[in-house]
């Protein structure tokens, strides 16, 4: 199983950035995938999930109305599209999937992307 994000990068505050993850090594369009977020010394924070088909999304209420999370099932691709960015938005991104084993289930990350929101 890989992840690979991408499209993080510096932009100022109210500028947008749409993350890239592109995965492989497991049947991309059968489960959930989700972004996270971290900032130094604090957990990590769900930012957003989309069901399989893309037919539910879910969101962090510090994004709700400015993040929006799809996917390109044809692609292996999930995508967060992030408006109106703040600075308080400034940290490392991940994507993740989380996958059945034979005895239980198994958490995916990709390597993470940085955003810096900063005038």
């Amino acid at each position: 199983v890989e992840l690979v994000e991408s499209g993080g990068g510096l932009v100022q505050p109210g500028g947008s950035l749409r993350l890239s993850c592109a995965a492989s090594g497991f049947t991309f369009s059968s489960y959930a995938m989700s972004w996270y977020r971290q900032a130094p010394g604090k957990e990590r924070e769900l930012v957003a999930t989309i069901t399989s088909a893309g037919g539910s999304t879910d969101y962090a209420d510090s994004v709700k109305g400015r993040f929006t999370i799809s996917r390109d099932n044809a692609k292996n691709t999930v995508y967060l599209q992030m408006n109106n960015l703040k600075p308080e938005d400034t940290t490392v991104y991940y994507c993740n999937v989380v996958l059945p084993t034979g005895w239980g289930r198994r958490i995916y990350w990709g390597q993470g992307t940085q955003v810096t929101v900063s005038s």
